[in-house]
């Protein structure tokens, strides 16, 4: 949950707003840090919530976190998560969340995603870990199909029974951008503040010390690891299937670097599918 809240977005967008921009959250971050204490104190609440869904991808983690964060945030009425609109032959979409504060009433669309950078002329700049996923596809969808769900017709409806006249919409992306160790030119309006790793293919050297690097299963993906979490030794002689993402652990068992241990044929085709 902390590092859902805290953690800074990948782009540097005019259409992009922090969920928790007008809460009391964030102008009395100190507030902040006490909620998140009592939930580590006493997590059943947030433990009962998250058991409720039955997708366990890892965006709808992101955002059934998101949603218990808005539903207790100061100066932040959460009006509804995963709304659909439909017609009567199709489903349009949802909006992911729909809220108020003192700036008005938003529709919200959140994400998070790992990116790598091929720095290869002949394909996209920058994929998912399968091959398929792409930032600049995922930034598109965010502004030509997502946002402007709220002013359908559908949508008009909706807000309308729930006695809304106007509403802004917005994205927020966050997670984390993976680099070759040759460097890639960033992606156009990334944030200067955005996370990074490494990426590298099987058979090349590997950064540090071996014995330091751990898996990190998918599930575990968004917060920093810890040594004591139990995560699993790498095996760096076995070229993976699928890429992998594996964490570094300094001298304090705290987590200090991210890489993606990915097949030597990376990207093509034959590695596209987990």
């Amino acid at each position: 949950m902390a590092w859902v809240i805290t953690s800074p977005p990948l782009l540097d967008r005019a259409e992009q707003r922090h969920p928790l921009t007008a809460s009391d959250w964030t102008a009395k971050p100190d507030k902040l840090a006490d909620w998140l204490h009592e939930l580590d104190r006493k997590p059943g609440q947030l433990t009962e919530w998250l058991a409720q869904g039955n997708d366990r991808r890892l965006g709808r983690y992101y955002e059934r976190l998101w949603q218990f964060a808005l539903a207790h945030a100061p100066g932040v009425d959460l009006l509804g998560a995963n709304l659909p609109l439909r017609t009567a032959a199709q489903t349009l979409g949802e909006l992911d969340l729909l809220f108020r504060d003192d700036q008005g009433v938003h529709h919200l669309e959140v994400a998070v995603k790992y990116y790598l950078a091929t720095g290869l002329p002949q394909l996209p700049d920058w994929l998912g870990p399968g091959g398929e996923d792409r930032l600049e596809r995922k930034l598109s969808h965010f502004l030509g199909r997502q946002l402007p769900l709220s002013h359908t017709s559908e949508a008009q409806v909706l807000l309308k029974t729930l006695g809304i006249a106007s509403i802004q919409s917005w994205f927020w992306m966050s997670g984390y951008l993976f680099y070759p160790p040759s460097g890639a030119t960033p992606f156009p309006s990334c944030s200067t503040y955005h996370q990074r790793g490494l990426w590298q293919r099987f058979g090349e050297l590997v950064p540090g010390d071996k014995r330091a690097w751990r898996l990190l299963p998918k599930h575990r993906w968004l917060a920093p690891a810890h040594r004591n979490d139990g995560h699993t030794l790498f095996d760096f002689s076995s070229e993976p299937h699928w890429p992998r993402l594996l964490v570094h652990f300094n001298e304090q068992g705290s987590e200090d670097r991210r890489l993606f241990w990915v097949p030597q044929s990376w990207p093509l085709p034959d590695n596209t599918s987990h």
